[in-house]
């Protein structure tokens, strides 16, 4: 394994550590997460352009950027405000309470959130601030206090008398979504259980995970909207009924999962991706299945009677001994089937 050491193009502080694995893009992820900027470009100590990982040793010093073009990172020391960019400390005046932090906690854990963009650079987004030079935030300071912990350290710590709900609501404000995703699960096993409610996405994908049985997996009329299970093995599953259908236009995307046997009968699938996805022998009678995308899923002996598969997305399915009679609109295919 290689370790390399990275720093933002053009300074020479706040580097960070990392091994060096997979691809570039894998490189590129890394450094963008550590670093907190939106990195594309890598360049070695002489300026030089690396487009290859191959060419990356152990102990090389690495810069990396967001598209522009190298900088030497002596310049560090003739422009100190450069050198500070990631590094200085700041204050913010959140709903007349004040908050002492650094940008790069701001900036580094969560890089694509709110406040990430609002103080990645300086002054790029016009911060307003008092007359002692604290920038003034609009929100609550107990729910905001949480969530500066949480980036500075990655631990949900809430006090006591603080409304999980309060800081919710600001983790979603401020995009900072791993957090928000947290706070959920934190609400809801503190809710007590509620045997009639509809088994939501997250958490139908957290017992299929568990249960080591597929065929034992029963979750009918389970609103899975837009859910996301590539490669899921739920062979044997009964899935009744059930609702993939978003009205905000996500769709629900099964690519490569393992269906075989599956009862789905009855349940709304618009849009659905089910490419080379295992349906042999699966029951989807009744199934809407609008513009959904079939292309090379095994369809052998499915069951696709009272099926909507208006365009339906067929092509290279294994269609062999299935089911289509009692079709509510006709069949229309992008492309032929085998």
């Amino acid at each position: 394994m290689r370790r390399v050491t990275l720093f933002v193009n053009g300074t020479s502080t706040n580097g960070k550590v990392v091994a060096v694995y997979g691809s570039m893009e894998d490189l590129l992820s890394v450094a963008s997460s550590k670093l907190g900027i939106r990195a594309s470009s890598v360049y070695n100590g002489n300026g030089g352009l690396i487009d290859d990982i191959t060419l990356i040793r152990d102990d090389d010093v690495l810069y990396i950027s967001e598209g522009d073009s190298f900088e030497d990172p002596q310049d560090d020391f003739r422009d100190p405000d450069k050198c500070q960019t990631h590094t200085d400390w700041l204050t913010l005046n959140v709903g007349g309470r004040c908050f002492t932090t650094t940008r790069s906690t701001l900036v580094s854990k969560e890089p694509e959130s709110m406040l990430a963009h609002m103080f990645r650079e300086k002054d790029v987004w016009g911060n307003k601030q008092d007359s002692q030079g604290a920038y003034l935030i609009d929100r609550s300071p107990d729910y905001f206090e949480p969530i500066l912990n949480y980036l500075r350290h990655g631990q949900l710590i809430i006090n006591e008398g603080i409304n999980p709900l309060g800081v919710l609501e600001e983790a979603r404000f401020f995009g900072i979504e791993q957090l928000a995703e947290q706070l959920e699960t934190l609400i809801k096993s503190s809710q007590p259980p509620d045997d009639h409610s509809p088994l939501t996405r997250k958490e139908f994908i957290r017992f299929l995970l568990a249960t080591t049985t597929k065929a034992e997996l029963r979750c009918q009329g389970a609103n899975l909207q837009g859910v996301k299970m590539l490669c899921t093995n739920a062979e044997g599953a009964t899935l009744r009924s059930c609702n993939f259908e978003d009205p905000a236009g996500i769709k629900a995307n099964l690519e490569g999962a393992n269906l075989k046997g599956v009862d789905m009968e009855g349940s709304q699938m618009t849009g659905i991706n089910l490419r080379v996805a295992t349906l042999k022998n699966a029951k989807l009678k009744n199934c809407n299945l609008r513009g959904a995308t079939l292309a090379g899923t095994d369809l052998e002996n499915c069951d696709l009677s009272g099926c909507d598969l208006q365009e339906a997305n067929l092509r290279g399915s294994n269609v062999k001994g299935a089911i289509f009679e009692e079709m509510l609109t006709p069949l229309h295919m992008s492309q032929s089937v085998r």
